[in-house]
């Protein structure tokens, strides 16, 4: 491997997930230059790099631009406020002077050390860096598709005409589910299936709850628990949420998680309901441990038809039992540990079967699981990516 450039729509200090789990792992034989989009304060100034030596690990350089704004729309306030940042890779606003301030860092970056980015692996995780592709001397370049953007709220519109043009220039297309692998394969004949994997021991601490103390914002929160962590946004299925709740009040449910694309007060309240926030990786096993009952609630429609959730796997590390919305990927890969609900009375009959079952039920689960966990653990996903781009080195 050599060093790798990643240009990614997401933040390396968002939560922590696919492109912080592969990428760590590949940057073991080289240097990771992560590039975040663009960030727009509201100020005076010229645009300039921010560069972040180390701060992802010792050879992992996070890079943004600053581009200083007068006023912010109401667009890019609305990302600003949630957690997401203000101005996209290929905005005409920044894309032309953040190209050349790349090209002049990574020129530098070479002239400090011999052969260091001569021939990186570029590494994109969404079309909109397409621009880049031409402008950055790369020996290979990879498209990890780990969503179907283009059905994202506020996506935008030249999103899926850029995908095709990056799905038919790519060397390698990996793939985070079979609903995305079945779906690019048409415009690439080296698209690969990866789907999302898990780091099995840092969330098998979460089986035995005397490893963490509760959680303060759960302490005073009486059993069962039905809990969830991860981003939540306009995918999630609050409806469903919400007739749940209020038909077993005794049940408490805690979304654990950062809010994106919706605000605070689009969420359903109820006094069973909790929103603790977001919390780092290493805090999400305590909370994992107090769950009796694993979420996986995502609405059915188009945002959520190749969506392929990293949390089901990392729910089984810990053997909690799990219950989701009927998520194709979930179903594909999972569909034998995972009890499966349509609609909010079988999602109720769901958990109920698992609460009365206890241990014996999750029990008989284990086997299956844990073959699961082996298969598609991160580790072993990383090592046949990098088997893939060793190929490019001759």
């Amino acid at each position: 491997m050599s060093d790798i450039i990643c240009i990614s729509h997401l933040r390396w200090d968002f939560v922590w997930q696919r492109p912080q789990q592969l990428l760590s792992r590949l940057s073991s034989t080289g240097r990771l230059f992560f590039v975040e989009e663009p960030v727009a304060p509201i100020g005076t100034g010229e645009p300039h790099l921010e560069v972040f030596p180390g701060r992802g690990g010792p050879d992992i350089t996070i890079i943004r631009l600053i581009y200083p704004v007068e006023k912010a729309d109401w667009t890019d306030m609305l990302d600003a406020v949630t957690h997401t940042t203000w101005l996209g890779h290929g905005d005409p606003r920044t894309q032309a002077i953040y190209r050349q301030l790349l090209l002049d860092y990574f020129q530098a970056e070479a002239s400090v050390k011999e052969g260091v980015l001569a021939t990186p692996v570029l590494w994109l995780y969404t079309p909109m860096a397409l621009d880049f592709v031409e402008a950055i001397n790369h020996r290979v370049l990879v498209y990890d598709v780990m969503d179907q953007l283009a059905a994202f709220k506020n996506a935008p519109p030249e999103l899926l005409q850029q995908e095709e043009k990056l799905l038919r220039k790519a060397d390698l297309v990996f793939t985070g589910g079979v609903s995305l692998y079945q779906a690019k394969q048409p415009f690439n004949s080296n698209v690969h299936l990866f789907p999302s994997g898990v780091e099995a021991a840092h969330f098998a601490r979460a089986v035995d709850r005397a490893n963490f103390p509760k959680p303060a914002e759960l302490a005073g929160l009486a059993q069962p628990i039905l809990g969830y962590y991860g981003v939540i946004d306009e995918r999630m299925d609050f409806p469903l949420l919400v007739e749940v709740a209020e038909a077993r009040p005794d049940w408490n449910i805690v979304l654990v998680g950062p809010l994106a694309k919706i605000m605070p007060e689009d969420l359903p309240r109820l006094p069973n309901l909790h929103y603790p926030g977001g919390k780092s990786y290493e805090e999400l096993p305590a909370y994992l441990a107090y769950f009796d009952v694993a979420l996986v609630p995502f609405l059915i429609n188009e945002t959520t038809r190749y969506l392929s959730p990293t949390k089901t796997l990392e729910y089984m590390a810990a053997y909690k039992p799990i219950v989701s919305t009927p998520i194709n990927d979930v179903v594909e890969l999972f569909g034998e540990v995972v009890r499966i609900a349509d609609t909010p009375a079988e999602f109720v009959s769901q958990v109920e079967a698992v609460l009365q079952a206890g241990n014996a039920g999750n029990q008989a689960m284990k086997s299956k699981e844990d073959e699961l966990l082996e298969r598609y653990s991160w580790d072993c996903l990383a090592g046949q990516m990098r088997e893939l781009i060793d190929q490019y080195n001759t």
